[in-house]
């Protein structure tokens, strides 16, 4: 069985780019208060500000939760993508890599920062997956509001916390029965825990590794 993420070019990549988003520092928010940080990540307004003046962090997945991006991707056989908050595209290469050993489909991503999204861009094309990738800069708000597939196998939100229930009811009704639902430090994102472990929902929704939120689109 094919597994692009453990054939060249992609294991030295990102061996490379976890690296690099580990020794990334922002002057910005060692000068920014834990409160002022909060405020910000809480407010449906104030993450342009945050995310504007942290440009220079990664804010990547961890190794374990890309990992696990890739193995929901293959095991639901996943073609149709779509990821909130692209950043540097450490998590965009390993869906991108799942959608590959599936046998092609395509990722949509939304990203605001435009240096991370040319950044993103070099590094799908050195791990030669860029041709299944789809990255659209400017707020997911708007860049997620038009222009999907009618069927959405799988979605990840990995940007602006405060958004996650706005996004999630931009593609809600696109969601086929059995997809997947994989949001990262889903505790910054009370509003949307609240929403997918409601019963009557619509999802079934678990933490997974504390800091992770999987739920599966009921039929």
């Amino acid at each position: 069985m094919t597994n692009t993420l453990t054939t060249a070019p992609l294991p030295a990549l990102l061996e490379r780019l976890f690296a690099q988003a580990a020794s990334a520092t922002s002057p910005a928010l060692a000068s920014m208060s834990q409160e002022e940080r909060e405020r910000l990540m809480l407010s449906k307004t104030g993450y342009v500000e945050l995310y504007s003046r942290l440009k220079d962090l990664w804010l990547p997945v961890s190794r374990d939760t890309g990992t696990l991006l890739y193995m929901l991707a293959r095991s639901t056989r996943a073609r149709s993508i779509v990821e909130f908050g692209t950043s540097f595209g450490i998590s965009t290469l390993h869906l991108a890599a799942a959608l590959r050993d599936n046998g092609g489909g395509r990722l949509i991503t939304s990203e605001f920062e435009p240096s991370k999204v040319a950044k993103a861009r070099e590094h799908l094309t050195e791990g030669g997956l860029i041709d299944l990738v789809e990255i659209r800069e400017g707020d997911a708000l708007h860049t997620l509001a038009a222009g999907l597939p009618d069927s959405v196998d799988l979605l990840l939100l990995d940007g602006a916390k405060a958004l996650y229930r706005d996004v999630l009811a931009l593609l809600e009704g696109r969601l086929r029965p059995g997809a997947l639902v994989i949001a990262d430090n889903a505790d910054h994102s009370p509003e949307y825990l609240a929403y997918v472990r409601a019963p009557g929902s619509g999802f079934l929704s678990v933490p997974f590794a504390g800091d992770v939120e999987v739920s599966l689109k009921l039929g």
